[in-house]
């Protein structure tokens, strides 16, 4: 099994990157719940989830560095704070509008429409950006993979029909698709040479974040008012801890270490997972376009992953 320059071998890397996509198709479910449980708005919950992920990131690195006392990790937490702070800067800012513009496309045009336009527009952006930034080649196995997921994507989230589109929604979910490009690619420039630590990027980033998220949240509502405080917290909870920090803990740990456009087709099993909860907890139905869908994004996952030289 190949190991990077930074240590983690790319077949631990693609594992991490299955775990982060899956795990983040449960935070719709969470998130739900949430809403149903208090008045808690998008923005606000967005604000809660990147604090409270960098509360407990930060703690469990500064157990991790009291245990390691004086060890590097890949010269990132080592650097320079001038070499660290644009990436955590730019990594952080990238992050913020991502999850910020996915919520407005998602207001402006729907959950469905708002999704495929964002998750559809990410990976042909991030195989153009990696061709022409890093050179990284697709090959017809990589496009197979990358049209296979978009074909999956649509199929699942639009089979139901119904959806409307409105352009202001779509520019919503073109920025959002940017900027998560531009963070993956990022992720994957720093990785290559090994000069970035994982989880340093990933604690300041989510400070970043909740930084560019607070003025938003506090119009909307920083507290919520609820009847089941208790019940409100676990479903919290559950969301800073599972679906953020560990996920993304994941996510720019394996996405330093894996071609962009895989990674970009491996987190296309958010929509996957959030589909199967949605059948297997919520009873929703099962529909054809959800099999039909579910089967291609498998495929391409299974497809982008052989493309990797583990």
């Amino acid at each position: 099994m190949s190991t990077s320059v930074s240590g983690l071998s790319v077949g631990r890397g693609l594992f991490y990157l299955i775990v982060a996509g899956t795990a983040w198709g449960t935070a719709g479910a969470a998130a739900a719940l949430v809403f149903d449980a208090s008045d808690m708005g998008p923005v606000s919950l967005s604000f809660w989830r990147c604090a409270g992920g960098f509360v407990l990131l930060f703690a469990v690195r500064v157990a991790r560095s009291r245990r390691a006392a004086g060890a590097a990790s890949g010269g990132g937490a080592g650097a320079p704070l001038r070499r660290r702070l644009p990436r955590i800067v730019a990594t952080g800012v990238a992050l913020a509008v991502f999850q910020t513009a996915y919520f407005a496309a998602v207001e402006s045009t729907g959950l469905a429409v708002g999704t495929v336009v964002t998750m559809g527009a990410g990976p042909v952006l991030i195989a153009l950006g990696a061709r022409f930034t890093m050179g990284e080649r697709l090959g017809l196995g990589g496009v197979v993979a990358v049209a296979g997921a978009l074909a999956g994507l649509v199929v699942l989230v639009l089979g139901g029909g119904g959806a409307s589109v409105r352009p202001v929604g779509v520019g919503w979910g073109l920025l959002s698709a940017t900027a998560y490009a531009t963070m993956t690619l990022l992720t994957r420039w720093w990785g290559r040479d090994g000069g970035a630590d994982a989880s340093d990027t990933t604690v300041w980033s989510f400070a970043v974040v909740s930084v560019c998220l607070l003025p938003l949240a506090a119009v909307e509502g920083l507290v919520p008012h609820t009847a089941e405080p208790a019940r409100m917290g676990v479903y919290l909870l559950y969301i800073v801890v599972i679906p953020t920090a560990v996920a993304y803990a994941l996510y720019f740990a394996g996405a330093a270490v894996i071609r962009s456009a895989t990674v970009s087709v491996i987190t296309l099993l958010e929509p996957l997972s959030a589909a199967v909860i949605a059948v297997v907890l919520l009873g929703e139905e099962l529909t054809l376009s959800t099999v039909l869908g579910a089967l291609l994004m498998l495929v391409a996952v299974t497809v982008a992953a052989q493309l990797e030289p583990v």
